[in-house]
């Protein structure tokens, strides 16, 4: 793989809104998120099922699919423009040779009629790609150091490859076009623990080489730990934590980021002390129409919860969108995570 001098490009997501049609009419799945991806580092987003983190990752590719549409906003990427306004052959060829996407069910973006090869030269006729024979090399490298046989995976169907290795077959496809944004939704969910361990490696490695930008959408807080360089929390479709990772996991100041880390199992010590969030994340229909989204859940809630959605307020490198944040009793929680 031939490193690239080329400067990463920065992302920046402003007020985008993503609603979904229901029989009670358009509800949002993401509402009046602003996000910034640095250039050349990698972003982890996450959040509970449902927190809209996976419809965030699509509208970085204007992907959204009916009954869903993105009603507001804007995701600029340098060099390309705002992607939501790109449409036809523009935005079939900014994804995949500028916006790599691997997907959370990576055999879903499998043809099971065509082998991994013919689909990898399918992909690189639709991009105009010259050296077919490069492209070929270059997926038998990336497929090399994930730990697979490149030359037995490119002769191969979907249905002849186990779910971790079509889930680093999706990987591959991503980063094959050297794709200066990418991004990968639960990357490793299918894996096993040592498998885990090697992608997000690779994904660190790549990153590095190749001048990328990443967004990783995980579940997994310890997982994304190891990679990230800056972490945002998700909740009922809003960012309500971003910061360094390190500052974020080891100084949480939102009650939602503090619930998530202290649900994390411990290896070692009082296995009592890990407490599952009480209640459920909301959905769709759940969600309340005013206020925070994440008062039912919060032992800090106050009047003002019930009625003023609270407003993200940067300081010290960090944003939160929590009313409890600045009360005089938020300074106590912290000492907690100290």
């Amino acid at each position: 793989m031939t490193p690239t001098t080329v400067t990463a490009p920065g992302v920046r997501i402003r007020d985008l809104t993503v609603v979904y049609k229901t029989p009670a009419g358009e509800l949002p799945a993401v509402s009046g998120v602003n996000l910034s991806l640095e250039p050349g580092t990698i972003t982890g987003v996450v959040g509970e099922s449902g927190s809209g983190k996976s419809t965030l990752a699509l509208s970085l590719l204007n992907a959204v699919q009916p009954p869903g549409r993105i009603a507001a906003g804007s995701v600029e990427i340098d060099g390309l423009g705002d992607v939501l306004t790109l449409g036809g052959e523009d935005l079939r060829r900014a994804r995949g040779r500028q916006v790599g996407y691997v997907f959370q069910a990576a055999q879903n973006s499998l043809n099971p009629l065509k082998t991994i090869g013919k689909q990898l030269l399918d992909l690189g006729r639709s991009h105009d790609v010259e050296d077919l024979r490069g492209l070929v090399r270059d997926a038998k490298e990336l497929l090399a150091r994930m730990g697979m046989d490149g030359a037995r995976v490119l002769d191969s169907h979907q249905h002849e490859l186990s779910g971790g290795m079509r889930q680093r077959v999706g990987i591959m496809l991503a980063l094959v076009l050297n794709a200066k944004v990418v991004v990968l939704d639960e990357p490793t969910t299918a894996l096993d623990m040592i498998t885990q361990a090697t992608i997000l490696r690779i994904i660190r490695e790549v990153h590095d080489e190749r001048s990328l930008t990443t967004l990783v959408i995980t579940h997994d807080v310890g997982a994304i730990a190891e990679v990230a360089d800056s972490l945002a929390v998700m909740y009922g479709g809003r960012v309500v934590e971003h910061g360094e990772v390190t500052e974020v996991l080891g100084a949480p100041r939102h009650p939602y980021t503090q619930g998530l880390i202290r649900a994390i199992p411990r290896l070692s010590g009082d296995i009592s002390e890990a407490r599952a969030l009480p209640g459920r994340p909301p959905t769709l229909g759940t969600l309340p129409a005013a206020g925070c989204v994440f008062r039912e859940r919060c032992e800090r809630r106050m009047a003002v919860c019930e009625t003023d959605e609270p407003i993200p307020v940067f300081r010290d490198g960090r944003t939160v969108a929590c009313h409890a944040v600045d009360h005089p009793l938020a300074l106590v929680k912290r000492k907690e995570f100290a």
